[in-house]
C-alpha cells in the first residue's frame, strides 16, 4: 500500500515579507507528495501570489486562524492533516515523523516540540517549559504544529470558530480520542512577537489569557485584550 498522503496547511494574513521562504523551506517535503496549502484571510500584501508562485494550493478563506485552517482542512486531500504556521519551519523529515507517530499506536493527534528562534535566552527556557508542560497536560499550542488524522478533524468537528485559543480547544477536543504523539524534533519558530512586545511581558500576558479561558472567560474577550 502507497503511504498515506500528508496536506499542510498554513494559514495566512499579510504574510508576504516570509511567505516565500516559508514555501522554499516546505519544497523538498513536497517534492515527497506532500500537499501544500495556503488559507489566506484576506491578504493585502501579496501573500496569494507569493504563494502560488511557491506552488502552494491557495484556500481563500474569512478571516481567523481558525476559520481559515478549517477551510484549508476540508479542500486537502490527504488523510492526515499538518497546521503550520507561516513563521514556522518543520524539520527537514518531518512527513515521515509523522506518518511514523500515526501509525505506530493509537494516538490520532499529536505536535512536535518547538524552539523558539531569537537572541533572548528566556526564550530557550520558555520553549523548553512549553514542550514540557504539554507533555504532562496533553495540551498543545499552534506554534507546536499540530497535526493529527483527517478521521480525527472530522470526529472533532474541525477548530472551534473562535479568535482565541483555537488551539487549546482542540487539544481538548482531541483528548477525547486519544493522548497525544508529542514528538522531541523540534519545529524552529519566530520569537517576533516575544522580541517586540517584551519577553516577560508577553509571558504574563498569556498566562493570564489562559487562566481566564480556564475560568470559563469568553474567547472574543480574550482576543480584545490579546490585541
Amino acid at each position: 500500500m502507497p503511504p498515506a498522503r500528508l496536506s499542510v496547511v498554513i494559514p495566512a494574513l499579510n504574510e508576504a515579507a516570509g511567505m516565500a521562504a516559508a514555501l522554499q523551506a516546505l519544497a523538498p517535503l513536497a517534492a515527497h507528495g506532500l500537499q501544500l496549502l495556503v488559507a489566506d484571510g484576506g491578504s493585502m500584501d501579496g501573500t496569494v501570489a507569493l504563494a502560488q508562485a511557491g506552488g502552494a494550493q491557495v484556500v481563500h478563506a474569512q478571516r481567523g486562524r481558525a476559520l481559515q485552517m478549517n477551510a484549508g482542512a476540508h479542500q486537502a486531500s490527504g488523510d492526515m492533516l499538518l497546521f503550520l504556521h507561516a513563521d514556522t519551519r518543520l524539520p527537514p523529515d518531518a512527513d515521515r515523523l509523522v506518518q511514523q507517530a500515526l501509525a505506530k499506536g493509537p494516538q490520532v493527534w499529536g505536535r512536535f516540540d518547538v524552539r523558539i528562534e531569537g537572541k533572548p535566552r528566556m526564550l530557550r527556557v520558555i520553549a523548553t517549559f512549553m514542550n514540557q508542560r504539554s507533555r504532562w497536560t496533553g495540551i498543545a499550542t499552534g506554534d507546536q504544529s499540530l497535526f493529527m488524522t483527517r478521521a480525527a478533524f472530522d470526529a472533532v468537528g474541525g477548530f472551534p470558530a473562535q479568535p482565541l485559543m483555537e488551539d487549546i480547544e482542540m487539544s481538548v477536543r482531541l483528548l477525547k480520542l486519544s493522548r497525544p504523539a508529542c514528538l522531541r524534533a523540534r519545529v524552529i519558530t519566530s520569537g517576533r512577537r516575544w522580541e517586540t512586545h517584551g519577553v516577560w511581558r508577553t509571558v504574563l500576558l498569556m498566562w493570564r489569557l489562559r487562566l481566564a479561558y480556564w475560568r470559563g472567560a469568553a474567547p472574543e474577550q480574550l482576543a480584545a485584550h490579546y490585541k
